[in-house]
């Protein structure tokens, strides 16, 4: 019978999805023995080691003898003190990260795992591609739930098994009247305009009238829903309670997944992550990048902040990396406005190009990243949304040389730091669409289940294709799966910022206003402050 260490070193590598012949158990058992390694540390140490051995190419589920020597011996190497390291280089860790030139990963049921998509991707997408990007929101949510406390067994023998949760499918409840069931699923209205359950096996209508009040969060038609209640002979599911799935952190997803490259920019381990971490904050800890949105170029006093907020770095030697503004760069819609309207938007970006120009210093230090807004000239109103028309750009691009014209969202990747940039009035568009909501909640109350239900749904917009159209192809891109470092919602709605699941979130607020306002994020502290610049406005 397998003692307790044996048990532990089990129960590791099966959460992992990987399973261990009598060589490969033996010899973690000697590697332990070999380092004196104590009961309480045997489940830490084992952990290193698979997470180590599931980011190997070659891994395979059967655990592999000599892959796993090779693992070993590779974190013998880390362990040894090496040379002296070199001064950062922030540059050389810092990347822009277009929705449309992502690798787009699907989730596999028969792996367990993700794949990389070998088809290639299009615009107009598929009738598959639409079923598909529905049911990899599923899988990719459902298999972090399967690994929740609440919902995974443990191997060895508990008295908290009993406690456990069981998820059940719509097929499941056929002829089961009067029992009670746990469903995943989205929320959506059936043809005839009755809510619903969608899973992957069907869907069965919903009765919410025995239900006092949804858990915190947002329910939008669209979103996915853990939904628990008694199914009746009418093959209606009587609704006692409704939650968002549980969030997974960032930590725990990039030690399963941290071998896969989700960003095309390549993968650095948990190991390499909590070392830059420690540089950034011996190193570069006056380092920051400013975040704008709403920067309305046609609007008279915009062009007088940013130049206030220019002479402020210049004054007080405080250059930023990057500056990222936001659209809308028009305080107006001129997707159907004549020529004179289209020659004005192009001449205010070269206005700003002039500007920038003139600060010698900011334009040969600074990236400058453009994120178009939902009224901006891209070419298409579906998310996500290409970069603002080249057209428009051709001066900034040549007087600007660190300019950035990026897709809407995008984001930046700065060392083991993953930072998503989304411009969309969210706020809005959620509240008028949500399905269900507690009653009597403040403002403070509206921003958190706004944080969590996006985080929760690890999408950006967790909305049916007919309130928000997204390319199916690139569906991907708005997913926010691993966890990211930070998202930034720029809204029109007011500026906030908060932590949740150890993910920061904040929205700038307007540029242009009583004061001219942005926020700073200081990637050595991983958070956000305000920053308000004071300026007489003109009438």
């Amino acid at each position: 019978m397998a003692d307790g260490r044996q048990l532990t070193i089990i129960k590791v590598f099966r959460k992992y999805s990987h399973s261990l012949g009598p060589d490969a158990l033996q010899f973690l058992e000697e590697i332990l023995e070999k380092h004196d390694i104590e009961d309480n540390d045997v489940e830490f140490s084992i952990e290193t080691i698979a997470r180590e051995y599931n980011k190997q190419d070659d891994a395979a589920m059967k655990v592999s003898l000599d892959i796993l020597r090779r693992v070993y011996d590779a974190l013998q190497d880390q362990g040894n003190p090496g040379e002296a390291e070199e001064l950062l280089d922030p540059d050389s860790h810092l990347y822009f990260v277009d929705a449309f030139e992502m690798p787009s990963w699907h989730w596999s049921q028969e792996r367990g795992t993700f794949e990389k998509s070998s088809s290639p991707l299009t615009v107009a997408g598929s009738a598959d591609s639409r079923i598909a990007a529905v049911r990899n929101r599923l899988h990719i949510i459902k298999q972090s739930i399967l690994r929740n406390e609440h919902f995974s067994p443990s191997t060895l023998p508990s008295r908290d098994r009993e406690h456990l949760v069981t998820l059940k499918s719509t097929k499941q409840l056929l002829g089961r009247a009067g029992e009670r069931f746990l469903l995943l699923g989205m929320l959506a209205h059936n043809k005839e305009g009755k809510l619903c359950v969608e899973d992957s096996d069907g869907s069965v209508e919903l009765d919410l009238s025995k239900m006092d009040e949804p858990g915190e969060g947002l329910y939008t038609e669209g979103c996915f829903a853990l939904v628990e209640g008694e199914y009746n002979e009418d093959g209606i599911l009587e609704v006692v309670a409704m939650g968002q799935p549980p969030c997974e952190d960032r930590e725990t997803a990039r030690s399963i997944y941290g071998h896969i490259d989700f960003l095309g920019q390549g993968s650095t381990s948990l190991l390499e992550d909590s070392q830059f971490a420690r540089r950034i904050r011996e190193e570069l800890s006056d380092l920051y990048f400013f975040f704008l949105s709403d920067v309305w170029l046609d609007h008279p006093q915009t062009l007088v902040g940013l130049q206030k907020m220019f002479d402020n770095c210049i004054e007080n030697s405080f250059i930023p990396k990057v500056i990222v503004m936001c659209g809308n760069f028009t305080s107006k819609s001129i997707m159907q406005g004549g020529g004179r309207d289209i020659q004005h938007y192009q001449e205010n970006f070269d206005s700003l190009a002039d500007l920038i120009a003139s600060y010698p210093q900011i334009t040969r230090e600074t990236h400058f990243v453009f994120v178009p807004g939902p009224l901006d000239i891209t070419g298409s109103s579906a998310l996500p949304r290409r970069p603002i028309l080249s057209t428009f750009t051709s001066h900034l691009r040549s007087k600007i040389p660190k300019v950035h014209f990026t897709s809407n969202p995008c984001r930046l990747k700065f060392f083991g730091q993953e930072v998503v940039i989304f411009r969309e009035d969210t706020m809005a568009r959620m509240l008028r669409n949500t399905i269900g909501i507690k009653p009597n909640v403040t403002g403070e109350d509206l921003r958190r289940y706004l944080v969590q239900s996006i985080l929760d749904q690890s999408h950006l917009t967790p909305l049916t294709t007919h309130i928000q159209p997204v390319l199916p192809d690139f569906d991907h891109a708005l997913r926010l799966y691993p966890l990211p470092t930070a998202v930034i919602l720029a809204d029109k709605y007011e500026k906030y910022k908060l932590t949740y699941s150890g993910c920061h979130v904040f929205n700038p607020g307007g540029f242009v206003g009583n004061s001219f306002s942005f926020s700073t994020y200081c990637p050595a502290e991983r958070s956000s402050e305000e920053g308000v610049l004071d300026i007489e406005q003109e009438d």
